[in-house]
């Protein structure tokens, strides 16, 4: 094994037979000036503009919708996979007509806006910018292209965090830059708003500036509801770690960002007093009240089974309880403390495999994390492949069942399988993180001597409580030393 110095940044040329076979189709591994930065081409410079490229292919891969297909054909936007809800949205919630989000109600079925409120406003940002006049197809598609244009913000805020969080791996970030399924969902929906604030929120952990994490992981709640789950493993590790200080400011970040910017539009005021606004409360009704859909486990079993699954809130519930007590029990049981990185990728996972609904967008909101916590060429590839054909399975259906009696498309059966494919691929990458977690020399990130980049004040602290046998050797203490160990529930000076 190629040994590292401390100091020297992780070529994943030297490490990673897949990149190394990779890079033959550039003129081989990286040398050492572009590596340590002294010329203009930094790696971070580099993972931006690659990401650019991406992101522009991806806007490319839509442009058979942006012409005709978002417009005029009901299937022919699912036969070229190119389908955003981007351009549909902008008519029908309201932003063509000047509604605000949350306070104005909605004509139709859907009576108010069903996003997280700062989703809402990044909506309605670039309404704003879209024209109030003119036919309704090119404002619909002048409000794809300014959303286009932030979320191409987003992406580069996530590519330049990811790369900045392993301070050793700033090559790792090509990942997130170069993965398809990023490409090719980029610009179905909102969700690079929330992947991007929590990107940040992990990068501003590792920097131990745990109030300012917080702050983030609260404001990307308030985009997305995924973003919480990432204090359940926070509180684990401070647990294992005894860091219940940085915890504590962690969540008093999260809670009062969070309040900040939800208060407003939460509370209403008539001549009845103050009361929870209807239009707030749409996102968290529905997320209840809707039904099973596409690409979940429980479509695929109630499909096979014939069973409406009318208890799916419970099972879907219970599932992710347990999943999350099983990722409580590994954090503790572990022979050394979970990387931060490894945990939030897997409670995300589990998110969203016992999920009611996965969206091919979802993806997006595990990308960054499955760099950060398995930064392995060959097996995020396997896991792109499997979502790849996600993508394109669920486009392929839909087209079969909204193209009359023509079926031309993907039958059911066929749209089943690639949902197996869907979770087999993640549960595969969840697979080898666990490896990882219960075999710390498998990790690579361990493997060239750290112990948790991501981790922040985590990083090299030693353990306070554990169960079973636990490593017990941190490389430094920091202001963590002299702290009492307990094991089993007894103290142990």
């Amino acid at each position: 094994m190629t040994s590292v110095r401390q100091d020297e940044p992780v070529r994943p040329t030297t490490r990673d037979e897949v990149a190394a076979a990779g890079s033959e189709l550039i003129g081989g591994p990286i040398g050492r000036r572009a590596l340590l930065g002294t010329s203009w081409l930094t790696p971070v410079r580099i993972i931006a503009l690659v990401t650019i490229g991406m992101f522009a292919l991806g806007m490319v891969q839509k442009l058979p919708c942006y012409n005709t297909g978002w417009f005029f054909g009901a299937t022919s936007q699912y036969t070229h996979a190119c389908y955003s809800d981007i351009p549909h949205l902008y008519a029908g919630r309201g932003f063509a007509d000047g509604l605000i989000p949350y306070f104005d109600r909605l004509p139709g079925e859907m009576n108010y806006l069903e996003y997280p409120v700062l989703t809402g406003a990044f909506m309605e940002v670039a309404s704003w910018m879209t024209p109030h006049s003119g036919l309704i197809q090119y404002r619909e598609q002048v409000y794809w292209l300014v959303n286009a244009g932030m979320l191409l913000v987003c992406a580069a805020v996530i590519v330049v965090c990811v790369t900045r969080t392993h301070r050793r791996r700033p090559w790792d970030g090509l990942l997130v830059a170069l993965a398809p399924a990023f490409a090719l969902t980029a610009t179905i929906n909102w969700d690079l708003l929330a992947v991007a604030l929590t990107a940040a929120g992990m990068l501003v952990w590792s920097r131990s500036r745990p109030l300012a994490a917080g702050v983030l992981i609260g404001l990307a709640t308030a985009a997305k509801l995924y973003p919480v789950l990432l204090l359940g493993p926070l509180l684990m590790l401070c647990w294992r770690s005894g860091a219940w200080r940085a915890y504590g400011k962690t969540v008093a970040g999260a809670v009062v960002a969070w309040l900040v910017v939800n208060v407003p539009v939460m509370i209403a005021h008539d001549s009845s007093g103050f009361h929870i606004r209807e239009g707030w409360t749409k996102f968290y009704t529905f997320s209840q009240e809707r039904p099973i859909d596409f690409g979940s486990v429980w479509l695929l079993i109630s499909q096979r089974t014939g069973n409406f699954l009318a208890d799916v809130n419970t099972y879907a519930m219970l599932l992710m309880i347990l999943g999350c007590g099983a990722i409580a029990l590994l954090t503790l049981y572990a022979p050394r403390r979970p990387r931060f990185a490894q945990l939030a990728f897997l409670v995300v996972a589990v998110f969203v495999l016992t999920n009611k609904v996965y969206s091919p967008q979802y993806v997006l909101w595990l990308i960054p994390l499955a760099v950060l916590a398995r930064p392995r060429w060959r097996d995020f590839l396997i896991w792109q492949a499997c979502e790849v054909m996600y993508f394109l399975g669920i486009w392929m259906y839909l087209a079969y069942t909204g193209n009359g009696d023509k079926h031309q498309g993907l039958p059911l059966e066929g749209y089943q399988l690639v949902i197996v494919v869907h979770l087999l691929g993640t549960l595969y990458l969840c697979a080898v993180v666990v490896r990882d977690i219960l075999m710390p020399e498998r990790d690579v990130i361990r493997r060239d001597g750290d112990d948790d980049p991501s981790g922040g004040v985590l990083d090299g602290a030693p353990d306070v409580f554990v169960l079973g046998q636990a490593y017990r050797e941190p490389r430094h203490a920091g202001h963590f030393e002299g702290a009492p160990e307990v094991r089993w529930g007894s103290v142990r000076e």
